[in-house]
């Protein structure tokens, strides 16, 4: 029988991703695996736990997508699923190449993937949907306390926060890629990530909000999923986005008082906190095997749990005869 395996790129800490596509993978055959690739597969947990793994350069170098392909081949990969920024936008521009070989990539539209990774277009978009957005502010005509990001940025890196006018420094005006904001505030809001499946028409199939309770480095550490008013916002604004494929996050702040919901940023791959809405029976990986591998249509779904609180925790993977 042939094997239908997966490849999930920049494994890195994925661990429960990657634990996701084996428990569904292995469902059809026992014998089907789950790839990944690193730049320190060694030191990546998820590569630990795939069942097999290979190292390759920066998603920059002129070498990335070749040697991608050539491992594909080797491992009768016939699923690429891509789960960082930096490699979206290359694999999209080069998904042909890995098509011609029978190998299909989970990936979005390059003009998608450009809208996403432009915090500006991204507000743009956002406004163009009726989707309430955070007030972009003129430098010289600011008012406070107000917020700092990166049109480009992500992890939360390069953001300030910023009470009062005496905060501010040469290097927040210099940088051409800061953006001032109107600052949302924590205490006001809470935030949301979705989890949406797009199938490959861009067609909503599933999506669950799931509140932020507690983040740390960007990523959701603790959190909680919601049936709540997002979830029927988002179907009626965002039912058919153009390009979207496969899982997308959207972020989003909600006032419990005002109902007030603020776009704020979409990305177009797994988050890090979806295992929470796997978990909660959002099978996004069964989805895209569906889709992909078995060449079936899928149904929207909604039938996931509701209330199902995530309380992640530090694991240890060990690794035999380490040698650097």
């Amino acid at each position: 029988m042939e094997s239908d395996n997966i490849l999930i790129t920049s494994a890195g800490q994925r661990v429960s991703l990657v634990k996701s596509f084996q428990n569904e993978i292995r469902k059809l055959n026992s014998q089907n695996k789950v790839f990944t690739v690193d730049l320190n597969p060694v030191l990546s947990p998820a590569c630990q736990i795939s069942d097999g793994f290979e190292k390759v350069e920066k998603v920059s170098d002129p070498a990335y997508i070749d040697h991608l392909l050539d491992f594909c081949k080797k491992n009768d990969i016939k699923l690429v699923v891509p789960t960082i920024d930096t490699e979206l936008l290359v694999l999209a521009e080069n998904q042909k190449k890995f098509l011609t070989n029978g190998i299909k990539v989970v990936i979005s539209s390059a003009d998608f993937i450009n809208m996403c990774r432009d915090k500006r277009k991204t507000g743009d978009f956002f406004a163009g949907c009726g989707i309430d957005v955070p007030m972009v502010m003129n430098k010289n005509n600011l008012s406070f306390p107000l917020f700092i990001k990166p049109y480009d940025g992500s992890l939360s890196k390069d953001t300030f926060l910023v009470l009062k006018e005496s905060e501010l420094n040469e290097y927040h005006f210099e940088n051409e890629k800061l953006i001032f904001m109107e600052y949302i505030d924590h205490d006001l809001h809470d935030e949301y990530t979705v989890d949406a499946y797009y199938d490959q028409n861009s067609v909503l199939k599933c999506l669950v909000p799931r509140k932020r309770i507690f983040v740390r480095a960007g990523e959701v550490n603790k959190g909680v999923t919601s049936k709540n008013e997002i979830l029927t916002f988002v179907k009626k604004k965002l039912s058919k986005i153009a390009g979207a494929i496969g899982c997308i996050t959207l972020q989003f702040f909600f006032n419990p008082q005002t109902r007030r919901i603020i776009g704020i940023e979409i990305n177009p791959r797994f988050g890090g906190g979806y295992p929470l809405s796997y978990l909660a029976g959002a099978n996004y990986p069964k989805f895209l095997i569906d889709e992909y591998i078995l060449q079936k249509r899928i149904s929207y779904f909604e039938d996931w749990e509701d209330h199902l609180l995530m309380l992640r925790y530090e694991d240890e993977v060990l690794v035999r005869n380490y040698e650097k």
